[in-house]
């Protein structure tokens, strides 16, 4: 078996040592998935394996591609590798893609300037790539005007461009549905069948199981486990992975339904004949919502069917083009808050997340001594506050999102996909969380989830999108 990749004692340094030193060997034809919960420094150990990490970082070890031996401590001979013999699928779309750049043209531009294809030629293969995700009428939009499911694929399309042997797939399955997700899995296996190398980063439990090949599983910038997928998520030694096993959805416990008292108290929100249409697209229409204090309201659907469009019509985000809302009355604006899919497109980039979270508490009178409970709650280091978003893994910066929104003290909650890039323990935390805060706090909480178990578990009601709704109480 042809090894296309071979990292030995790769470390990473800040302060302190980060990822401890780890040697995995990729090879063709044969995916390697690094699992772990958010944080545990699986990013860090692939960055630093490309020769990308945040500035600030720096790496130990050395790596071997295509019989070239790189020292990673020196930071160099990595970049003539960008593109043609290693590509890159980032964790967050946004940051991946140009925002003024329309997306086939994203990824023709891999095509011409890495492959040098005429610029007709590359235009043609961006397509077909684009509609083979199905993402055909979806070339001519600009990043702001996707899904967070549509931008992902789109990034997807535009790393693969380039015709490098050896991708890195870092959450490649993040935020999709699960029609969407077997369509990358099939892509990603894809480039395995033809040869190519595949290191997939994830939390993603079925992705890894799906994947085969061989797994390396992380814990506090530790390898504890690393083997043929079959054995390691099979039969696990470490207690850790056995936990990350048990904590899927689909193993929580049945819930009890909490029963809504519609003549107990008033509505916090309703909407009536909500439509909208999207580039030419009809969204949804007629849709009819009434939520109490304490509530929480699942939806699901494919995406791209309007889920978080409908979310951002109750906030008062976007205009409906037909149908009404109202809120509550006597209760301030800011109390209706949103948490958003895609946490980097929410935080201010240039400054520290300490700094962010104080100019909310300076801003609204908030109480900065509730700030150190909730870090202790979502298990956040306060080490952390220092740094930028980017310097924080994706599952981090979207704990942060949420301790953000419960200062405010919420009566109504949007969570638009709130664990799409958490881990299955760090997910059965934070849901946890959410609806101990929806019952002690009666704020109503409406979420979006491509996990239709996750949904099923945790609401009192559900709602489908892209299909006919169920509206029907979990039964008791």
């Amino acid at each position: 078996m042809t090894a296309l990749l071979v990292a030995e004692q790769v470390a990473v340094f800040a302060a302190g040592l980060l990822v401890h030193p780890a040697s995995l060997t990729l090879h063709a034809g044969r995916p390697f998935t690094i699992l772990g919960e958010t944080g545990s420094g699986k990013s860090l150990l692939a960055q630093a394996i490309m020769g990308t990490l945040p500035r600030g970082l720096r790496a130990g070890g050395r790596v071997t591609i295509d019989d070239r031996r790189l020292d990673l401590g020196t930071g160099q001979g990595h970049r003539a590798l960008w593109g043609r013999t290693i590509g890159v699928l980032p964790q967050e779309p946004w940051l991946a893609l140009d925002p003024t750049m329309r997306a086939q043209e994203q990824v023709a531009e891999g095509y011409r300037l890495v492959r040098r294809l005429p610029a007709g030629e590359a235009q043609t293969r961006a397509q077909a790539d684009l509609a083979a995700l199905g993402l055909g009428g979806a070339g001519g939009k600009l990043p702001s005007e996707l899904s967070g499911g549509m931008a992902q694929r789109v990034a997807f399309a535009a790393a693969r461009a380039g015709g490098a042997r050896i991708v890195i797939a870092d959450e490649p399955t993040k935020g999709l549905d699960v029609q969407r997700r077997d369509d990358v899995i099939a892509l990603l296996l894809k480039e395995v069948e033809d040869g190519g190398g595949l290191l997939t980063i994830t939390h993603d439990l079925e992705l890894a199981r799906r994947m085969g090949g061989d797994v390396a599983v992380v814990l506090e910038g530790r390898i504890i486990e690393q083997g043929p997928a079959a054995q390691v998520l099979g039969a696990p030694r470490h207690d850790y992975t056995k936990r990350l096993i048990a904590a899927d959805p689909a193993a929580w416990p049945e819930r009890r339904a909490t029963a809504r008292r519609e003549t107990a108290a008033a509505p916090v929100l309703s909407a009536a004949g909500l439509g909208k249409t999207r580039g030419g697209q009809l969204l949804f229409s007629d849709r009819d919502l009434i939520v109490h204090p304490g509530e929480i309201v699942g939806i699901t659907g494919p995406s791209g069917c309007g889920k978080s469009t409908f979310g951002d019509i109750l906030l008062g985000l976007v205009q409906p083009d037909a149908g009404t809302v109202t809120r509550a009355e006597g209760v301030a604006r800011v109390r209706f808050q949103k948490l958003y899919q895609d946490p980097p497109a929410a935080f201010p980039q240039r400054v520290s997340i300490r700094r962010a979270l104080g100019d909310l508490v300076r801003l609204h009178g908030l109480d900065a001594g509730r700030i150190a409970p909730l870090l202790g709650r979502l298990r956040l280091s306060p080490d952390l506050l220092d740094r930028l978003p980017s310097q924080v893994s994706g599952g981090e910066l979207q704990r942060f999102a949420l301790l953000r929104v419960l200062l405010l003290d919420p009566v109504f909650l949007f969570a638009d996909e709130p664990t799409s890039r958490l881990d299955l323990i760090t997910q059965q935390e934070t849901v946890e969380l959410l609806t101990e805060v929806a019952r002690e706090r009666n704020c109503a909480v409406l979420i979006v989830s491509h996990d239709t178990e996750l949904v099923r578990k945790i609401s009192d009601r559900r709602i489908a999108f892209g299909g006919r709704p169920d509206t029907a109480a979990l039964a008791a």
